[in-house]
This record gives C-alpha cells, sequence and structure tokens, in this order.
C-alpha cells in the first residue's frame, strides 16, 4: 500500500472507490486499519471513495512519540493533512473506538474539512479511561524507567509496529527515554482527565456545540457502554442513534471485553445504516 509523508511522518494508508463523497474509517485501538477493509469496499460498492490509513504509532505506519496534546489530537490533524494532499477536502469522518475518538477531535479541530460522523462504540466513563490510559500509556512507563528503548521495543504493540515497518526500530532506539517517558505521561493524563466528561475527548460544552450530523452506534462492553453513547446523542444538536446493532445489555450486564465475532457479523447492518444516514443527510443538503 502507499504511503504518504505527512507532518514528518510516513503514514501508510489505503484508498478504496474510485469516486464519489470521500468517508475516513479509523479502526479502535491502536490497531492498522486492515480489519476496515471489507466493511470499506462495501461502502464503495454504494458510491463512496474510502480513505484508510495506519496512525503514526498503529500498524506500517512510523513510530513517532512526540508532540504537546493528546495523542488522538495529533492522529486528527495528521488526518486532515494527508487527506488534504489526497484531494479530499472534505470528508465524512468515522470510527470505532479510538478511531471514534479521532473522527470527533477532527470535528472539534477541523469542522471547514467535515460533512457528517460516523460512529460506533464509543468511549467514556472512568472505566475507560483509566482501563485505556494504563493500557495505551502506562505500562509503557515503567519498562522505558527500568530496560530503555530496547525494552519497549520488545513490547507485543510495538514489537508489531516494527513487524510493519522494521525501521521503527532504530526510530525507537533513537529515542530519549526521558523525552519518550515525558509524552507518555501527558497523553495518559489526558485519558485520566477525561473520566468526568461525557466521552473520552470532548466535554459537554464541546458536544453541544458540534453541529455536524452524526451517526452513533452503541457499544455492548464496559469500556463502551451504551450509557455513554446515549449521553453523547443527547448532547448532541443533529443525531441519529441506534442501540439494537449489537445484543443490547443492560448497564449491569455489560461484556467485559467487546466481541470481535459479534461486531464483524454486525458490519452489513452497519452499512445499511450509515449509507442510508448519509443519503438522508444528503437530500437534507441539498
Amino acid at each position: 500500500m502507499p504511503d504518504a509523508k505527512v507532518r514528518g511522518v510516513t503514514l501508510n494508508y489505503q484508498v478504496i472507490g474510485d469516486q464519489g463523497p470521500w468517508i475516513a474509517l479509523t479502526p479502535g485501538s491502536r490497531r492498522g486499519y486492515a480489519e476496515l477493509v471489507p466493511m470499506s469496499r462495501e461502502l464503495a460498492r454504494h458510491g463512496y471513495r474510502v480513505l484508510l490509513h495506519d496512525r503514526r504509532n498503529c500498524g506500517a505506519s512510523d513510530v513517532s512519540i512526540d508532540g504537546e496534546g493528546s495523542e488522538y489530537e495529533i492522529w486528527a490533524d495528521d488526518l486532515r493533512e494527508l487527506a488534504q494532499g489526497l484531494g479530499a477536502t472534505r470528508l465524512h469522518v468515522g470510527g470505532s473506538s479510538s478511531g471514534a475518538r479521532l473522527a470527533v477531535l477532527f470535528a472539534l479541530r477541523h469542522r471547514a474539512s467535515l460533512d457528517a460522523l460516523l460512529l460506533w462504540r464509543v468511549t467514556g466513563g472512568r472505566h475507560a479511561s483509566e482501563k485505556l490510559a494504563a493500557r495505551y500509556y502506562g505500562d509503557f512507563i515503567p519498562l522505558a524507567e527500568s530496560g530503555g528503548m530496547a525494552a519497549v521495543a520488545e513490547t507485543e504493540h510495538f514489537a508489531a509496529c516494527i513487524a510493519a515497518r522494521p525501521s521503527n526500530r532504530d526510530r525507537l532506539l533513537a529515542m530519549d527515554p526521558q523525552r519518550f517517558i515525558a509524552v507518555m505521561r501527558n497523553w495518559q493524563d489526558h485519558f485520566i482527565r477525561a473520566a468526568n466528561m461525557p466521552i473520552i475527548g470532548a466535554t459537554e460544552e464541546q458536544l453541544r456545540a458540534m453541529d455536524a450530523p452524526t451517526c452513533i452506534i452503541a457499544g455492548n462492553d464496559l469500556v463502551h457502554s451504551p450509557e455513554t453513547a446515549r449521553k453523547m446523542a443527547a448532547l448532541l444538536p443533529d443525531c441519529t442513534y441506534h442501540d439494537d446493532v449489537v445484543a443490547q445489555r443492560s448497564d449491569e450486564d455489560l461484556l467485559v471485553e467487546w466481541d470481535r465475532a459479534e461486531w464483524k457479523s454486525a458490519e452489513p447492518r452497519m452499512v445499511r445504516i450509515f449509507t442510508g444516514f448519509l443519503a438522508r443527510h444528503k437530500r437534507d443538503a441539498g
């Protein structure tokens, strides 16, 4: 797949479809984009061009542990620059979990480049913020303190980044461990401070002011709770909300971890929901 140099970092990307409005989708966690290829092909069959990319520090893109804001703010800015370079001046932006977080930050930071949001498995609440802060950032800090960047390079996540792009090993080993630790603590703090926000990445005030048409598909696990999705949907001025795409669960009976197979089987319905939503949005805008 092609690479693009974006804000000093090489990003691996793919465009599926050769005509029609642009959609940019991003997966959850810090995984590469491959899992979204089948759904993107279905969206392309409905007349859309879908931009997929591996975010920095994910998949086959460069590792770059730097920046002053949160990691998802950096990701949102990267997506805008990548899209602009491909001629995609306006986008429908969507994603799952951390991909949904990127999409929301894209809406907050680059509203002029956004047409609509397509979100599923949004994250929020203390359980999610503390768990993800540790998994994505906090767990790497003691490793860097005790074993330096060589120890970080051997972890499952960064070893996968190296396997996907071997030059990432040299990039990691060249980093100052103290700088790495400082950035990881900053990114971790952004998550922890979000524990009392409606969703990780946006305040109630920001959500109330977000006027982009939004489609939300609720999750059913502890990190992606239906309560979080309901809160977000209630705050947004223009939101379509679906809570029956995967098995509905009460707030007392949520899955501990998301069910990957359940969501995979839900993709045909998600495509119908998103394409129907975008068609209605286009008619209303016209």
